[in-house]
């Protein structure tokens, strides 16, 4: 990543880069079970998803899945768009720079991680006992 040689914020690319190692890291089966999902890194949420999620603050949303889940697919459904997740670099980096806790790889895979289990069909609360059943 260049931005940490340059002393620059990294830019949507060198996230994109991040998410991606992030992704490579995971398991392969983990992997392999999120099938088709399509990553996307914007600076901030668009206006239109702010609303829906009754957001005032484009800051308080660091990454989103958007898509049906695997729990509420069906093979006798009409083709869907595809699953995306993403990752949102304004928020991520404000939240790693008021952190001060974690690394920067850290809190994308974080957020990653948290969208794919959204993916699957998972609630924040199983989620959350999930990440805190591996601490």
């Amino acid at each position: 990543m260049t931005a940490s040689i340059s002393g620059l914020a990294p830019s949507l690319d060198d996230m994109a880069a991040l998410a991606e190692a992030a992704f490579a890291r995971l398991p392969a089966p983990f992997r392999q079970m999120t099938g088709h999902v399509m990553f996307r890194v914007d600076d901030f949420p668009d206006q239109e998803t702010l609303d829906a999620l009754e957001i005032e603050d484009p800051f308080d949303l660091t990454g989103l899945y958007h898509g049906v889940d695997l729990a509420h697919r069906s093979v006798l459904d009409p083709e869907t768009h595809p699953s995306m997740v993403f990752l949102y670099r304004r928020p991520i980096l404000d939240e790693w720079a008021a952190r001060g806790d974690v690394t920067l790889e850290e809190l994308v895979s974080h957020v990653l991680v948290h969208e794919i289990g959204h993916h699957f069909g998972l609630s924040d609360d199983q989620i959350d006992a999930i990440e805190a059943a591996a601490d």
